[in-house]
């Protein structure tokens, strides 16, 4: 399955595009917040894939996750998904592992609040499909989101 890896917002409304036409599902990579705007507020992506390779600096009082509550909201709106590459936040050095729990904390109650839908991406299937569950159980996600993040994996 194809992924909208790139960073100029025409090219990826280009692509959504050709895709939507062959009847593929989409799944677009986030960028910047402009971006992730405009993407978001676009309903034919059906997940809006969280880019763990960005190097955003964190706020004082917040995470730099590439979400916020305005773009989790649209999501819900246009029933878009959340995905979540454990994969990546797993393969990382344990300081930057840190930092992307705590994002992938933060997304995981905008996404609570905006009633927005998560899924986990992985290129290689899942294997221990219990220790994802109580990963996003103790980053506080509630159970029957948590089953139906997994059970809708790539």
């Amino acid at each position: 399955m194809p992924i909208i890896t790139t960073p100029k917002i025409n090219d990826a409304l280009k692509e959504i595009t050709k895709l939507k036409q062959k009847g593929e599902k989409i799944i677009i990579l986030s960028q910047d917040d402009e971006f992730n705007r405009k993407i978001l507020e676009n309903k034919k992506i059906n997940i809006f894939l969280i880019n763990e390779e960005l190097e955003n600096k964190d706020y004082s009082k917040q995470r730099n996750s590439g979400l916020n509550e305005v773009l989790a909201e649209m999501a819900s709106k246009n029933k878009i998904k959340i995905g979540i590459d454990i994969e990546k936040i797993m393969k990382k050095e344990k300081k930057e592992q840190a930092k992307s729990l705590s994002r992938l904390a933060q997304n995981i109650l905008l996404c609570k609040k905006a009633n927005t839908d998560l899924i986990i991406f992985s290129e290689n299937r899942l294997k221990d499909k219990r220790a994802i569950i109580s990963l996003l159980l103790t980053l506080g996600l509630d159970t029957k989101k948590a089953e139906k993040a997994i059970q809708e994996s790539f």
